[in-house]
C-alpha cells in the first residue's frame, strides 16, 4: 500500500514536497510512479523512479520536478519547484507490482491514461493559485 500526502495550496512561483510512505512492500524494489489528473482532464504521468533510481519526467515538468527516495522511511519524495496553475491536480503516486507498465515513461504515461478510476485512491491535493 502507498499513501500520499503533502499537497496543498501554493502561489505560482512556489514548492512543495509530496510524499509517498510504502507499507507492505521495499519501496526501492519496485518501479514506482506519480501521476496527476486535473479537473476535466485525464489522468496523466509525472515521474517514475525505477529500482535501478533512473529516472523519467514529463516534459511539462522536467526541469521543475525532481523525484527521491528514502529507503529508512521506505517514503518516495516528489520535490515539486517552479509551479505553475497548470501543476493543479489530484496527485497519486502508484508501483508497478507487474513490472509491465513501468518500462518506460511512455508505457507509464498510457497505463495512467486507460487505468480506471477506480483503480486509484484519493491522492493529494495540489493547487497553484495566486
Amino acid at each position: 500500500k502507498l499513501v500520499e500526502s503533502g499537497g496543498g495550496l501554493v502561489q505560482p512561483g512556489g514548492s512543495l514536497r509530496l510524499s509517498c510512505v510504502a507499507s507492505g512492500f521495499t519501496i526501492d524494489r519496485l518501479n514506482i510512479g506519480w501521476f496527476r489528473q486535473a479537473v476535466g482532464k485525464g489522468r496523466e504521468g509525472v515521474s517514475l523512479i525505477k529500482r535501478d533510481g533512473t529516472t523519467a519526467f514529463s516534459d511539462s515538468v522536467k526541469g521543475r520536478f525532481t523525484v527521491s527516495r528514502d529507503s529508512a522511511k521506505n517514503a518516495l519524495y516528489l520535490q515539486m519547484n517552479s509551479l505553475k496553475p497548470e501543476d493543479t491536480a489530484v496527485y497519486h503516486c502508484a508501483a508497478d507490482l507487474t513490472g509491465v507498465w513501468s518500462a518506460s515513461f511512455s508505457t507509464m504515461d498510457a497505463f495512467a491514461r486507460r487505468a480506471p478510476d477506480a483503480a486509484w485512491d484519493q491522492g493529494t491535493q495540489v493547487t497553484v493559485s495566486p
